[in-house]
């Protein structure tokens, strides 16, 4: 049998994903991976990154693309369509990070031109490759009524795009991938607490099938939580994101007299990180030429969805004062703090993780 050819991957953008991602791709040698370069236009952190990695630094991408087949956009979402451009038409296998682009437009594009020029365009919706979710897929038949909430505290990185496209984007490109049925309509709410755009957001999603869905995403909560719940029938399925775990409640008799008659089941979850998952399929993706699941279509339709929300959101934008309840516009830190518990606890409902 004739030896797998090397795959030479690059990553641009040294940042906090980017850092994952070469550290990921540097681990993946027995996959057939080569790790070329790391770029980034500030010059010293791809270096920094680069020496820790045993890699190439450069701060242009023309110099980093023609030694490679393969490259992850790890950059700025208002970069990914620019980059992602230059890199198709280069001839180059991409992945990128989540959301796909800004516009629909620029989406379009991208999928235009890997099409035409037979590359694989794979989106960073990685959170499909989590294995708790990859697990709790197995118990998930045609679910009726479904909560995901994403909370985590503030990250100043993100704050130039709202929390809808930073981290709600995740679970929109999840429930289209559990609920195979067209959404028929959004209500959408969401506030500013600590940037220009929607930091908190809370969207009811009903599908033509007649399933319904609740998700908040905020990045105002000092608490990192990441959690989803389905309601089937006779089921119900949790997914814990972050620890990985996954808990099936399943009725088994026609009429429950007691918790009895309730069996818990706690499926082995197998353990590996999404990331490293999310690598492999684009890997397996390219070598056997095939369709990627978060494909650049399907990254275009989280995109869509989303960008709907955040339009919503901002049509029917709530007074800061009079929707939080607070007597005094915010003055200090633990006044927006505070603000925002407000909100969760009375807007969004109890946000508390079960068990």
């Amino acid at each position: 049998m004739a030896e797998e050819k090397i795959i030479r991957f690059g990553v641009l953008g040294a940042g906090k994903i980017g850092t994952f991602h070469t550290r990921t791709l540097a681990g993946l040698k027995k996959a057939g991976v080569s790790l070329v370069g790391v770029c980034d236009p500030d010059l010293m952190r791809a270096q920094k990154l680069a020496w820790e990695y045993n890699c190439t630094p450069y701060s242009k991408p023309e110099e980093l693309i023609p030694q490679i087949d393969a490259v992850i956009i790890a950059a700025p979402t208002q970069l990914h369509h620019k980059l992602g451009m230059y890199c198709l038409e280069n001839g180059i296998h991409t992945l990128v990070e989540k959301p796909i682009a800004v516009t629909m437009e620029e989406a379009r594009d991208l999928i235009r031109l890997a099409k035409r020029k037979e590359l694989v365009l794979q989106v960073g919706h990685v959170e499909r490759f989590n294995p708790a979710v990859v697990e709790a897929n197995k118990f998930i038949q045609d679910p009726r009524f479904i909560t995901i909430n994403r909370l985590g505290p503030y990250d100043p990185r993100m704050s130039n795009i709202s929390v809808v496209l930073d981290l709600m984007i995740h679970d929109i490109d999840l429930l289209l991938t559990l609920v195979p049925s067209e959404v028929t309509s959004i209500d959408a709410t969401g506030l500013s607490v600590f940037s220009a755009h929607e930091d908190i957001a809370n969207v009811r999603f009903r599908f033509a099938n007649g399933a319904v869905a609740d998700i908040t995403a905020s990045r105002a909560s000092f608490e990192r939580a990441r959690y989803m719940h389905l309601f089937q029938k006779d089921a119900y399925v949790s997914v814990d994101f972050m620890n990985a775990r996954v808990k099936v409640y399943k009725k088994e008799k026609p009429v429950i007299e007691s918790m009895q008659d309730v069996s818990v089941q706690y499926p082995k979850v197998e353990k590996q990180m999404p990331i490293t998952a999310e690598q492999l399929h684009f890997i397996n993706c390219i070598r056997t030429n095939r369709t990627p699941a978060p494909s650049g279509e399907k990254g275009s339709q989280a995109l869509e969805l989303a960008l709907k929300i955040t339009e919503q959101i901002q049509r029917f934008d709530i007074p800061k004062t009079t929707h939080l309840h607070t007597p005094k516009p915010f003055q200090m830190a633990s006044n927006v703090a505070r603000a925002a518990q407000i909100m969760l606890d009375e807007t969004l409902g109890n946000m508390k993780r079960e068990d």
